[in-house]
């Protein structure tokens, strides 16, 4: 039995090296079901003090008055920058004109993304200023990490989104540095990706070279560019952030308008109470979307994270969150609109055991609460203060186990197996039946970076930890990256249309 065993791995070893790569749908299409921890009684509940707290708190919009004008011709009331929608009339406004669903266009068609109804898409971390790796430990992220992290997202079957900010560019001047990672985003990958969101004029500059790679037609009646919007929870959203949310909505681009409430800091330290004040600002912005252009995409966002009430520090994979996960997932689905939530997050400073833990106390309540669009799927690392290399690996493997999860359990003839029943019969093993040959390749994910080997094998190979075989395998995605095709004539007006807009204005570092 050992040696069939033995024998098995030598020729699954030799048959994985013969293949290209694993290869993934650009996208998840869900078989399974997302998974309801709250009653009908519960859910209306939050959706009322939801409104209760819009009615009878309000929530600010500070320094945008064209919006507040907005909301109090759709019949909110208004006093000063705060906005006080009666009951119901914010659903309204969302579910008018709000699409359930929408496609992002990839340059590549091959890559473009569904978002919303069964479909999950994954996407890397985004906004650490740091990235660390085991060679050369934590330091400031420069805009080689930042295209080393899009050519690692490209060459992930497992994730289906190049991300936005992967990491800061801190080598490049703050006016400047989002036409360096847009163009980044355009030319060394070919998936979807996001925009700036720092000002609104960036997030101009941002479609405005979208329309240069896909056309202004293409881009006005299409979503091409995501930009994701945090408010400045609790229950105010910024002047800035509100022009660059209709920046994106004016130009029929998807807005993720996302609170960002630590328990006890941002919102209150109870999970129903932060749930409702996170879906009544979260509904806020994108019904901003649809008062701007009725119509616009747009994705209902969530991030809802503890804290250390001894310390102040924000904590990560806690069961509060994912309380917090799987309710906000049956509200947008009540709402009708798609949901982004965050994904493999922690909060240590290295890929170690902690890290694996905390995130898939993330992961997994995002995907079962039926995300669209989970963010932060790969290199999260120190509570997105850093991107690490070694974890953004480790994280994708994670990410193709959730494909197989995704597809549900198989009840046809194939996978009853009768024949290799009758082939095998009883006190046999079925190792060389016709059953598993056939089979061969693709009945079990395996996570490439763990070693199942025996302990032997292991010591004689270097006893290398999972965070060694990280490291190796991140060096060679990057050494055997070649770029996606692109016309030469678009990547040319790329080119120039960065060149001419960087130097119209002097470089500024804060």
């Amino acid at each position: 039995m050992m040696e069939a065993v033995a024998e098995a791995r030598r020729s699954r070893s030799g048959r994985r090296g013969a293949r290209s790569g694993p290869v993934a749908p650009p996208y998840i299409t869900r078989k399974i079901p997302p998974y309801e921890i709250l009653s009908e009684e519960a859910l209306a509940l939050i959706e009322e003090h939801a409104d209760r707290i819009l009615e009878e708190v309000g929530f600010e919009i500070r320094g945008d008055q064209e919006a507040v004008d907005l909301f109090k011709a759709a019949g909110a009331e208004t006093d000063g920058w705060r906005i006080r929608p009666p009951r119901g009339l914010i659903r309204s406004i969302i579910q008018r004109t709000c699409p359930a669903s929408f496609m992002q266009h990839a340059r590549n068609p091959e890559r473009s993304v569904v978002i919303g109804g069964a479909n999950t898409v994954f996407s890397p971390a985004y906004g650490s200023p740091f990235v660390t790796d085991a060679d050369r430990g934590r330091r400031y992220g420069t805009l080689e990490d930042f295209g080393n992290f899009v050519k690692l997202a490209y060459m992930t079957p497992w994730l289906h989104h190049s991300g936005g900010t992967v990491c800061e560019p801190v080598d490049v001047p703050v006016n400047k540095r989002h036409f360096d990672m847009v163009l980044a985003h355009m030319t060394l990958s070919d998936k979807g990706f996001m925009g700036s969101v720092t000002t609104a004029p960036r997030a101009s500059d941002s479609i405005e070279m979208c329309r240069v790679l896909f056309g202004a037609d293409f881009v006005d009646a299409n979503c091409v560019i995501l930009g994701n919007v945090n408010t400045n929870s609790p229950l105010v959203l910024d002047g800035e952030a509100s022009r660059v949310i209709r920046t994106y909505a004016r130009a029929n681009q998807a807005a993720v308008c996302v609170p960002f409430i630590l328990g006890g800091a941002m919102g209150p330290v109870t999970t129903a109470g932060a749930l409702a004040q996170c879906f009544a600002e979260a509904m806020m912005c994108v019904a901003l979307t649809q008062l701007e252009r009725p119509g616009a995409p747009a994705i209902l966002g969530n991030f809802l994270s503890s804290m250390s009430l001894k310390s102040g520090a924000p904590t990560f994979g806690t069961p509060e969150p994912a309380l917090g996960y799987l309710g906000i997932g049956a509200l947008a689905r009540r709402l009708g609109v798609p949901l982004r939530c965050g994904g493999n997050l922690c909060a240590s400073k290295i890929p170690d055991a902690q890290a694996a833990y905390e995130s898939a106390n993330s992961m997994w309540p995002a995907f079962l609460a039926g995300a669209h669009f989970i963010l932060h799927s790969a290199g999260w690392a120190e509570g997105a203060l850093a991107m690490s290399y070694e974890k953004f690996v480790m994280d994708a493997d994670q990410l193709g186990a959730f494909h197989t999860l995704a597809r549900g359990m198989p009840v046809d003839e194939n996978a009853f197996a009768l024949d290799g029943f009758h082939e095998v019969g009883p006190g046999k093993h079925f190792l060389g039946s016709a059953h598993t040959m056939r089979n061969y390749e693709t009945a079990f994910y395996d996570f490439p970076l763990s070693d199942n080997n025996s302990f032997e094998q292991w010591s004689e190979e270097g006893s290398h930890d999972i965070v060694k075989r990280a490291n190796r395998k991140w060096k060679a995605m990057l050494e055997a990256y070649e770029a996606p095709p692109m016309e030469q004539d678009k990547r040319e007006a790329l080119t120039d249309f960065v060149a001419r807009k960087k130097a119209e204005v002097p470089d500024a570092w804060y």
